[in-house]
């Protein structure tokens, strides 16, 4: 595939996530996907991961900002938006909805194998993240520091 194919590909795969479609996994994903982020292989426990995020956050959307693709590879940019109104598993640990919007920024890195998602990975901020849902807190010092982030 081009890369530009493999552009489109990825275009795809998040706007049928966007749109809840986790049908789209059969086509877009291959069976033996390697996710490296949450160091799992396998195309259903990567679709298990998506559905596990639509509880929690169903309003989760990713815009693309930018988007880069060389050889097999493709570089995404989004923006993440959801609210945090379901049950998130965090490290084997449940937490109750806490009503919270997150907004993030996310890089996604796949590498495309026979017209399929084959290897990903995820960058973003985990810490921001946490923040936003109130699991971390910044520290008197830190509040200091950053003083606009004092009503998070």
């Amino acid at each position: 595939m081009t890369p530009e194919q493999n552009k489109t590909l990825v275009h795809r795969f998040i706007d049928a996530y966007n749109a809840r479609d986790l049908d789209v996994f059969d086509d877009l994903v291959a069976p033996d996907y390697i996710d490296h982020t949450h160091h799992q292989q396998g195309r259903e426990p990567f679709r298990q991961l998506f559905t596990l995020a639509f509880d929690a956050f169903p309003d989760w959307h990713e815009a693309i900002e930018d988007m880069i693709a060389e050889g097999d590879r493709v570089w995404v940019w989004v923006t993440a938006t959801g609210t945090h109104t379901g049950e998130w598993n965090l490290f084997g640990v449940p937490l109750p909805p806490t009503g919270r919007k997150v907004i993030m920024s996310m890089v996604f890195i796949w590498r495309i194998a026979d017209g399929r998602l084959a290897e990903g990975w995820e960058v973003d901020s985990e810490v921001d993240f946490l923040r936003a849902i109130g699991v971390l807190a910044y520290t008197e010092k830190g509040m200091a520091i950053f003083p606009e982030d004092e009503g998070d």
